[in-house]
């Protein structure tokens, strides 16, 4: 089921997660963030430009592990794979997702937020899952909680995740990764500040050694 997923995300430490509004930004956008030592990107189906991003950074990045994020639908998913996404994330599951995940190459990170939500996605085999939305959801006391009773589940919190609580997160057994954009505020693209980007990514790059 979770196909190369457990390859992927232990890697990761933190992954970006990026609203990419001009097809221009991806590439350097993309380089920043791995000079700065952050090789799995995930872009958001939020613009009209994102999937050409995935895209780009696919074809011209093969050692950036590229997926997509806000994938709700079978039509995204099917999308996000023809672009070349490594994997796909979505915010949380319909069955009709679930059944178009089974039959797809690339690996999907569902989205979880309760204790119900979680052991139904275990039960069809996702050993991986996005906690989301991470601090709305009860943050690093549920997660701790969590791990109690489902020990085998790993996540990567996304929701409210920033420098001031990465390393909390990170520091539980059962987080492989967080997810957060604060390495790559909307601000710094617009201005194309790629080395304060890069310099971001590192310190993030740094919370988990």
């Amino acid at each position: 089921m979770q196909k190369n997923i457990a390859d992927i995300l232990p890697v990761a430490g933190v992954v970006p997660v990026l609203v990419i509004e001009h097809q221009e930004d991806a590439l350097p956008l993309a380089e920043a963030l791995l000079e700065g030592g952050l090789r799995v990107l995930e872009v958001t189906l939020r613009t009209a430009t994102a999937l050409e991003a995935v895209e780009r950074i696919a074809g011209h990045l093969p050692e950036v592990q590229i997926g997509t994020g806000t994938v709700l639908n079978s039509d995204d998913l099917r999308r996000s794979v023809d672009a070349g996404a490594s994997f796909v994330v979505s915010p949380g599951v319909t069955e009709r997702l679930l059944v178009a995940a089974q039959d797809c190459d690339v690996p999907l990170l569902p989205g979880a937020a309760s204790v119900s939500e979680v052991m139904r996605l275990f039960e069809r085999g996702y050993c991986y899952q996005k906690f989301f939305p991470a601090q709305a959801a009860g943050g690093v006391p549920m997660l701790k909680s969590i791990a109690g009773p489902l020990a085998e589940v790993r996540f990567c919190p996304t929701g409210g995740i920033s420098p001031d609580n990465a390393a909390d997160y990170l520091a539980l057994d059962n987080v492989v990764c967080v997810g957060g954009s604060w390495m790559a505020p909307s601000a710094l693209v617009r201005e194309k500040n790629w080395a304060e980007i890069t310099r971001l990514a590192k310190q993030a790059a740094a919370l988990k050694t």
